[in-house]
């Protein structure tokens, strides 16, 4: 594109723009002319950076696919030090299209705010897996719906997120309240039942993580949870006052992604990273960021461990074409919420891979940590010199020279009970395989099943669930050329029980694919697809029993524009009768979206 051409797309548009009596459109069109001007023009508009993209494709994507990749995509470090309003400037102007997603309205707050009873009061998922063993089950007893309701719940409310793109955060749902991050950093108290908002705190940056509930020595009760630039809040539950801020990692690409686990006065936190994405500056020192588990004391934010998955500190190991430094060992980021197992006084996670040529021996692996000193004291790694960094199909000069399949665990392992008394700690991985491990013997491998042949984006992305006697991994498939679907398999044995596809896409040019948490109750196991279908299966043999299209517009309870699209990363939660999932996921070949959907039955 010529800068010439360029300047007749800006002046045709703010005219379109001012006919049309879009004043505040064409206000938008103008700011991110000179906003594009001075953070993308320099690599977009020259052959410096041979894989940025042109203006002409980027101007077929839809403007929240720009605003996604600034906020949390492959242009996240361009677009740090942008508002969301700039963000949304730079998306319209290089679209020439408006992004509808925000809303002005204040409607949506409790007409009372009412005394909230806490934790016990009600029943509860709290946190990302419902309780420390992460097995993502809710037992009768706090799901209260039966079977023989799934097939009658209806839409009771939506909630929508102001000027998000993705949905990306699961609830949290305690004494009849629900608890939960957004896209730009806010963070809800609203009414379980009706969707109204009780409080609204403000973090420094998006909130991925789930957000977890625990009662301090002196009675007050407080949330935890964490947000993109690695730090680790703790709120009043009853008000949403900011008690305490701790940062956890100073790196540029820390984060922090997973669920912070509480047992007795402690809090785990799992500390993942965006590197892979920074590698894709050439001029980037590649790489130097370390997945850990920090362990903080739940009145105070006082640390008091923190351990490193990767021992050995980097250190330079070349340079690459460009001539910039090369550094390793680096990666084995921790994605997901840690496990922790009371009986053996031990706390697991799961790790990603490497981002450099260095290997490391804990990345892609299970890890057992001691609860009280963080000592590692065993690992099992699943892949071994899985190295890699985004762009490697754009010849990114920090690449490795043999690019691995990037096979994360990004699930976190469920510790598991069997009938015949045998504790397991089972976990699905990228790679397209689950396993169970023995906690008692080093994390020796029990059993596995390849469930699909694995991919960047396929196997087990986020989550599965696992009950008394089966295990439901929701395998993605993704850019692999057998479907994706659902796997029951036996926990004693691991063998597949039952495998149920997700049938053809709802949506054009979009997959069926299941990338989502998965999530199970008696009987049943709710999982979402990437085209946006919401679905629950019989546990005994995978039958379809009740189905929900997400994609589409809503009317929210305050006020927001809001739309659903990929159901991918959090899963349902259910809770006192009542179904819970955010739609929306704009990253990764994704569709926006920006709302939460809650299900109930008359």
């Amino acid at each position: 594109m010529t800068i010439r051409n360029y300047l007749v797309f800006v002046v045709a548009w703010v005219w379109v723009c001012s006919l049309m009596g879009l004043e505040l459109f064409a206000s938008r069109l103008q700011n991110g002319e000179s906003l594009f001007d001075e953070h993308c023009a320099p690599c977009h508009f020259s052959n410096v950076i041979p894989r940025a993209l042109a203006v002409e494709t980027m101007r077929t994507f839809e403007p929240e696919e720009i605003v996604a990749a600034l906020t949390d995509g492959a242009m996240r470090e361009q677009g740090e030090g942008l508002s969301t309003f700039e963000r949304i400037a730079i998306a319209e102007f290089v679209t020439g299209r408006a992004v509808g997603l925000g809303s002005d309205s204040n409607t949506g707050l409790c007409s009372v705010s009412d005394q909230w009873q806490g934790l016990g009061s009600h029943p509860q998922w709290n946190g990302w897996g419902a309780d420390v063993t992460n097995r993502r089950y809710q037992s009768a007893l706090q799901a209260r719906l039966e079977i023989s309701d799934v097939s009658r719940l209806e839409l009771k409310w939506a909630f929508g997120f102001p000027d998000a793109t993705s949905a990306w955060a699961q609830p949290t749902v305690v004494g009849g309240r629900l608890f939960l991050g957004d896209q730009n950093g806010k963070v809800y108290a609203l009414d379980a039942k009706t969707g109204c908002m009780h409080w609204m705190f403000e973090a420094q940056s998006g909130v991925r993580s789930s957000i977890t509930v625990a009662r301090l020595d002196d009675g007050r009760e407080v949330l935890f949870f964490g947000d993109l630039n690695a730090n680790v809040y703790s709120l009043d539950a009853r008000s949403g006052e900011r008690l305490w801020t701790i940062d956890v990692e100073k790196h540029e690409g820390a984060r922090i992604t997973g669920a912070p686990v509480v047992y007795s006065d402690q809090i785990f936190v799992p500390v993942s990273s965006a590197e892979e994405s920074l590698a894709l500056d050439a001029e980037y020192a590649c790489c130097t960021f370390r997945g850990s588990l920090v362990s903080l004391d739940i009145a105070t934010g006082e640390l008091a461990w923190k351990t490193y998955v990767i021992s050995e500190q980097p250190r330079p190991r070349g340079r690459n074409p460009d001539g910039a430094f090369l550094m390793g060992p680096a990666g084995a980021a921790i994605w997901s919420a840690p496990t922790v197992d009371v009986e053996r006084g031990a706390v697991y996670v799961g790790t990603g891979n490497d981002y450099t040529e260095l290997p490391s021996a804990t990345s892609d692996a299970v890890v057992a940590f001691d609860l009280e000193t963080g000592a590692i004291r065993w690992w099992q790694q699943m892949t071994a010199n899985d190295s890699f960094i985004h762009g490697c199909h754009q010849q990114n000069a920090n690449c490795p020279k043999e690019v691995g399949g990037d096979f994360d665990f990004g699930a976190s392992p469920a510790l598991v009970r069997g009938k015949d008394g045998r504790d397991l700690l089972i976990i699905g991985q990228k790679s397209g395989v689950g396993y169970a491990l023995d906690p008692d013997d080093g994390g020796n491998i029990v059993w596995q099943l390849r469930l699909d042949s694995g991919s960047e984006l396929g196997g087990v992305e986020w989550g599965f669930a696992v009950d008394d006697t089966q295990v439901y991994f929701g395998n993605a498939a993704f850019l692999a050329s057998e479907p994706g679907g659902v796997a029951a398999v036996q926990v004693a044995t691991g063998e597949l029980v039952w495998f149920t596809g997700p049938g053809p896409a709802v949506c054009d040019g979009c997959n069926s694919h299941m990338r989502a948490a998965v999530t199970a109750i008696p009987g049943v196991v709710f999982v979402g697809a990437h085209d946006g279908m919401f679905r629950a299966y019989a546990a005994e043999d995978g039958t379809t029993i009740w189905q929900f299209d997400t994609n589409g517009d809503y009317k929210t309870v305050n006020g927001v524009v809001a739309k659903g699209g990929s159901l991918n990363g959090p899963g349902a939660v259910v809770v006192d009768g009542m179904v819970y999932t955010p739609s929306g996921y704009a990253s990764f070949g994704g569709r926006p979206g920006n709302v939460l959907l809650a299900f109930g039955v008359d």
